[in-house]
């Protein structure tokens, strides 16, 4: 479809050389993302217990439950401190600058990819780029100085 919406102008002998570069970079975009993705999901997924009743379509810190066992049975020590886990990266989140936090929840918690979340923003793929990883270094360090890795 990106070859078709943005090169169809092209002669036929410049095709297969920026097909194969629009592949290549849709893959590596889709990795570069699911990495940059499965850093923050990693955090929360553990605190979410197996269960299919859950509501789902929610924030991920609202829609986590904050009760006694979290999946971790006769174990009230755990659970505190996942819970104090989960306060900690939620009030991280709501301390960072209003363009940070919103280009980290919708690339992340939204799963935009970086053009949607310009248009969104209003701003250049470069601005989402630059908020986004800031955000990330920011929540990081943050985290990192309370103890957790």
């Amino acid at each position: 479809m990106k070859l078709v919406e943005k090169y169809s102008d092209k002669p036929l002998s410049e095709i297969p050389p920026l097909f194969q570069r629009i592949l290549q970079n849709t893959i590596r975009d889709f990795y570069r993302r699911q990495k940059s993705r499965s850093l923050w999901v990693t955090l929360f997924s553990s605190f979410i217990p197996d269960s299919d009743d859950r509501e789902t379509g929610t924030d991920i810190p609202e829609s986590l439950p904050v009760a006694p066992d979290f999946g971790c049975k006769n174990n009230p020590g755990t659970a505190a401190e996942q819970s104090q886990i989960i306060e900690l990266i939620s009030q991280a989140i709501e301390n960072l600058p209003p363009r940070q936090r919103e280009a980290f929840l919708l690339r992340y918690w939204e799963e935009m990819d970086v053009s949607e979340t310009a248009r969104v923003m209003d701003c250049s793929e470069g601005s989402v780029k630059t908020h986004c990883s800031r955000a990330a270094h920011t929540l990081a360090a943050l985290l990192e100085s309370k103890g957790i890795k």
